[in-house]
């Protein structure tokens, strides 16, 4: 089994059949056909399924798993010289199954890929294979279940989309606070109305790429943004490991503060909490004490749980102190404002320590911001807190019902702002630069096609989101929203009928998409739409091997490790004498090193199945020197293709696997960390009554957020980089305003 070491493993959440909030068991709001349909799913697919066709306490490793593992894998996996991956499979046994369980997980998603053995070696037999993932399954379920620990998603700031989101919310601003450029497209018509589970026909929208005229926006004046916030690599930009604070970045967030409730366009127009925050008290009040009563709630929106006495009464001290030297009751309002959203109780998101080493239920606070963060990018709203501080929030039909209104309110853009775009990667194709000679359709006028194409899969996202569709519509859709000059760039893949390209389509700063049909099955869905197909090519040809890659990240959630350092790079260009090859026989070379083998036989099936796309996604039979494309090939070694049409079959025969992805690249952003071997378990359970629903996504989310690792916390004392007592210290040093913060 070579190559199992290849990459971090990318997580697989779950859910228990009995799920449990804070020790209580619930069915959840789902008709009793449609979990019964769920467990039979489990009972029958046993490539998603829960182990269950065999207790996990009756399998016995050395007798049911090692002699599989020592016939077929220790061959490469055993003790020697030649130990491929530094992988000993000779560890795993009854007695290391704790201290090794994400090479387990590991195991388990090479032989569920079919990626191990090699094509060169023995294979497992059909049933073979389908007993030992089975019963490699019932062993990491058992073992998860004993050890009971997830991942531990460290102590991180809000990003700066985050932190945009919730200075809104918490001050009900009528603009936004600062130019984002990280969202990727911008909504001109109030099309986004997700209370009514449709989509509209027609859509204006703008876009990134189209430069300043697209960053105009109402906003405060006078404050400056900190850093965009990067994308982990096969992640998001939320991920507790990559946000942290350097001093220098907690001196911004001062100065940041400051700047918003200072800056001239923080008034009453623009600040809807004005008159119940900020305005003087009637002359008969006594403004501390005034102060006081408004200082109380808005504390503990700001930190997200009841504020504690001590603190609010730091907060009032120092708003009667300003009031005694004789400023004004706004003004002294606006600094103890300014004080709370440069504390590290407002800007830092993180759970609190944790009694035990295990996982245990994070309480109703903690998963009232987990909840709004996910799907709102922001603060939990009033309603969220009020229920949290009842202790009903975690009560299963009540969460399940505050799920469904999350995902009913315009908030929800945020998470249509934030999550597709990353998880596709189409922050890719703003470096995309297709030669201009080559591919002059590409270019309109100044601006780049790519303003019009990275539209297509967004707006189409957005619309499963809200009508409540099946994912496999991302596969391989019926439907997609076109721009007149994006319909005319896909040539003989434009649609027909209604959706013919049309002038007047918009011009270069606000777009009109219409929603069209997708007759042609070369189209449609994330796969094959022009935007995934320009950023996976350079500016000359195409790139199967990126293209592989991005698919095995993006729709299997299995990123291939990279390459080699020694490598070369596959020049643009033929070099002389190789002018006759296709691509497929330049690339072969790649395959012969012992090295890349593993993961060219994963990825290249993949890459080249989408070789009929031109590098700017327009649909071709031959490359320029004549050769016809060559696309065929197999998908996890049993799925076999001639043509795309044939490909986007083979994946939708996968499709319960890349529900499982998807929704490990839901949790993975829910909970704001890299998921792990533990995670597997949920994961399955996840799969099983989405797909008893009928793939429909709005249930792949919600199981996401009802699944054990996203109800709980493993967080351990050892395990807090800052400890909640350092961070109260850290408040009373960090709001210091003008030498006496509160």
């Amino acid at each position: 089994m070579r190559n199992v070491h290849c990459r971090p493993i990318q997580a697989v959440p779950c859910r228990h059949p009995e799920r449990r909030v804070g020790g209580r068991m619930n069915l959840g709001p789902l008709s009793l056909a449609v979990r019964a349909a769920t467990w039979a799913v489990m009972l029958a697919v046993t490539t998603i399924g829960t182990p269950s066709a065999r207790a996990a306490d009756a399998v016995r490793f050395g007798e049911d798993v090692a002699p599989v593992l020592q016939q077929y894998c220790v061959k490469c996996h055993g003790a020697g010289d030649s130990l491929a991956g530094d992988v000993n499979l000779v560890t795993l046994g009854n007695d290391h199954l704790a201290d090794d369980l994400e090479l387990l997980g590991r195991v388990v998603e090479a032989v569920d890929l079919e990626a191990m053995p090699p094509e060169d070696e023995r294979q497992l037999e059909p049933q073979v294979r389908t007993r030992l993932l089975r019963d490699l399954r019932a062993v990491l379920q058992a073992t998860s279940a004993q050890r009971k620990r997830f991942g531990h998603a460290p102590i991180r700031r809000m990003n700066r989309f985050q932190y945009n989101n919730a200075v809104m919310d918490l001050f009900d601003l009528k603009c936004i606070v600062f130019t984002l450029p990280e969202r990727m497209m911008r909504e001109h018509n109030g099309y986004f109305q997700p209370a009514t589970g449709k989509m509209a026909d027609v859509v204006r929208v703008g876009s990134r790429p189209l430069g300043k005229s697209q960053m105009i926006e109402k906003r405060l004046a006078g404050v400056a943004a900190f850093p965009q916030d990067l994308r982990a690599e096969h992640g998001f930009d939320n991920r507790g490991d990559h946000l942290s604070l350097s001093p220098l970045l907690l001196e911004a967030f001062l100065k940041l503060g400051q700047s918003i409730t200072q800056s001239p366009d923080f008034e009453p127009r623009n600040v809807g909490i004005w008159e119940s925050f900020f305005a003087p008290p009637p002359p008969a009040d006594d403004p501390v004490h005034a102060a006081r009563r408004r200082l109380e709630p808005f504390l503990s929106r700001a930190f997200r749980r009841p504020v504690d006495a001590e603190r609010l009464e730091r907060y009032v001290a120092f708003v009667a102190n300003q009031l005694g030297d004789g400023m004004p009751f706004p003004a002294a309002m606006k600094l103890v404002a300014a004080a709370a959203i440069s504390s590290p109780n407002f800007f830092y998101l993180y759970d609190r320590t944790g009694q035990t080493d295990t996982a245990e239920p994070i309480d109703d606070f903690e998963l009232a911001s987990r909840l709004s963060f996910m799907l709102w990018g922001s603060l939990p709203d009033q309603e969220l807190l009020d229920l949290a501080a009842a202790g009903n929030l975690s009560d299963p039909n009540t969460l399940e019902e505050q799920i469904e209104r999350l995902l009913r309110d315009r908030k929800l853009k945020r998470f249509c702002d934030s999550f597709p775009a990353q998880w596709l990667q189409l922050d890719r194709i703003i470096s995309s630069v297709p030669n201009r000679d080559k591919f002059p359709g590409f270019y309109f006028s100044k601006y780049r096609d790519s303003m019009h194409m990275m539209m297509e899969p967004l707006l189409l996202f957005e619309t499963v989101l809200i009508e409540n569709q099946p994912i496999t519509q991302f596969l391989d859709s019926s439907f997609s929203y076109r721009s007149p000059l994006l319909e005319e760039a896909y040539g003989e893949l434009a649609t027909q009928g209604d959706g013919r390209p049309q002038r007047g389509g918009g011009g270069v700063t606000v777009l009109n998409f219409r929603r069209v049909p997708i007759t042609d099955r070369r189209a449609g869905g994330v796969i094959t739409n022009a935007a995934v197909m320009t950023m996976t090519s350079g500016p000359d040809r195409t790139q199967p091997i990126t293209r592989g890659a991005w698919l095995a990240a993006v729709i299997f959630n299995n990123p291939p490790a990279p390459p080699p350092a020694n490598v070369p790079a596959l020049e643009e260009k033929p070099p002389a004498g190789q002018e006759h090859l296709t691509l497929r026989e330049r690339l072969a070379s790649h395959r012969e090193r012992a090295d890349c083998k593993g993961c060219h036989e994963q990825i290249d099936p993949l890459g080249f199945a989408l070789e009929n796309y031109n590098p700017i996604g327009v649909w071709r039979e031959k490359y320029e020197n004549g050769r016809d494309v060559d696309m065929a090939g197999t998908l996890f070694r049993k799925h076999a293709f001639q043509n795309v049409v044939e490909f986007k079959d083979a994946v939708l025969a996968e499709k319960d696997r890349f529900t499982r992805a998807l929704a490990g690249h839901l949790l993975a952003f829910g909970l704001a960390r890299e998921l792990s071997a533990a995670d597997q378990v949920a994961l399955q359970q996840i799969t099983a009554a989405t797909v008893a629903d009928d793939y429909r996504i709005q249930t792949l989310i919600r199981e996401v957020i009802m699944s054990e690792p996203f109800l709980t916390k493993t967080n351990p004392a050892t395990a807090n980089e800052t400890k909640t007592d350092n961070e109260r210290n850290n408040e009373t040093r960090a709001p210091n305003l003008h030498g006496q913060g509160p």
